[in-house]
């Protein structure tokens, strides 16, 4: 600050706090403090660093009214502009530009923060969606899968036979016995005839009679159920429904929500077709689940392959389903049909088979 100004006394008026009226005092700045001197005796040593003001001292201030933490509740009024610029000069964080600083860098560090989660979101080769799926707790997964799960079965049966259900939990452990702590997979079959199966959130998978009725065997249901599980390990449902409900959506879900927003999420799931990328993911994962649970990896190749065309060569045109959300490729089918050469037995015995295929039939 300008010499100046330094032990030059200015006229004040200083309260304590703790009384109704102020005293008369004489108040200087002093090299890294204000020094004040009141009326009868009294004196304070203010820290220049520490100082607060009422309002920004700008340029074109009149007066200052002065703070400070060390006297709690006091105040010291200087009236007249050249004690205000001298006390901006010398405790900067008093002016005018840093109160502006002040009152933006929350603001800037909140903007900065989103950049540097894009940033890591880029590296980490993360789709948004899929960043805020990773970060929904499994309770709201779970939310998001019971909301899907009653979609698809608020007007179709879910069939549930004692035999039947018997061999799915079979499948089922026995798919997921290898799997780390905390996949325990959901399946439950429904009356419909389309031809899918569908992962939800929170580690659910719905089965549909219709894929039941066009399996041959329990090792083509075993690696339908493999590939579904394998996008649920990826969080590929969450990922994909976010996308489609929107940020906001999501938001709600991590509240804890399930409004009006999320009453439809069974027909979204099943209007969704995932990338290349997330089926390949999904088919390595299937087939590791596969290999752990020593069934032949050829189920699902050969369901798929049967799937894509019609007796007598010609691409099927009633694929709306399992096909159009989960396209297969040549490359796909061949890796697939490749990964072999481990010791297999059928993935259900003959009469749980059977119970399986038939447990819509009641």
């Amino acid at each position: 600050m300008h010499s100046s100004f330094l032990h030059q006394r200015f006229e004040a008026r200083f309260s304590d706090g703790n009384t109704a009226g102020s005293k008369e005092a004489e108040v200087e700045v002093t090299n890294g403090a204000l020094s004040i001197h009141v009326s009868g005796g009294e004196s304070f040593v203010w820290p220049l660093q520490q100082l607060g003001t009422a309002e920004p001292l700008s340029a074109h201030a009149v007066d200052a009214l002065v703070t400070c933490p060390i006297t709690p509740g006091a105040t010291l009024f200087v009236p007249g502009p050249r004690f205000a610029r001298a006390l901006a000069e010398a405790a900067p964080q008093l002016n005018a530009s840093a109160a502006r600083w002040q009152t933006a860098r929350p603001w800037i560090l909140t903007t900065l923060g989103v950049v540097a989660i894009g940033i890591l979101v880029w590296l980490a080769a993360l789709s948004p969606a899929r960043f805020v799926a990773s970060l929904l707790p499994q309770e709201a997964r779970q939310t998001m899968g019971r909301q899907v799960v009653a979609s698809l079965t608020a007007k179709r049966r879910v069939c549930e036979t004692t035999d039947g259900k018997a061999a799915l939990d079979h499948l089922a452990k026995r798919l997921t016995s290898t799997l780390s702590s905390g996949s325990g997979f959901s399946i439950v079959v429904i009356d419909w005839g389309l031809v899918n199966a569908f992962a939800t959130p929170g580690e659910n998978i719905v089965l549909t009679r219709g894929l039941l009725e066009k399996a041959t065997s329990s090792d083509e249901v075993a690696g339908v159920l493999a590939h579904e599980m394998g996008h649920g390990i990826e969080l590929h449902p969450e990922t994909g429904l976010i996308r489609a409900m929107g940020l906001s959506a999501a938001a709600e879900l991590m509240m804890g929500g399930s409004g009006g927003t999320l009453s439809n999420l069974g027909i979204l799931l099943i209007q969704m077709s995932y990338s290349r990328d997330a089926e390949n993911q999904a088919d390595d994962h299937a087939l590791e689940i596969l290999r752990n649970a020593g069934i032949s990896s050829k189920g699902i190749a050969n369901f798929f392959e049967r799937m894509m065309k019609k007796p007598g060569g010609k691409s099927s045109s009633n694929l709306t389903s399992i096909l159009s959300t989960h396209p297969g490729t040549t490359e796909r089918l061949a890796k697939i049909l490749q990964h072999g050469g481990y010791p297999t037995t059928p993935a259900l015995e003959p009469n749980e088979w059977q119970a399986l295929k038939s447990i819509c039939q009641q």
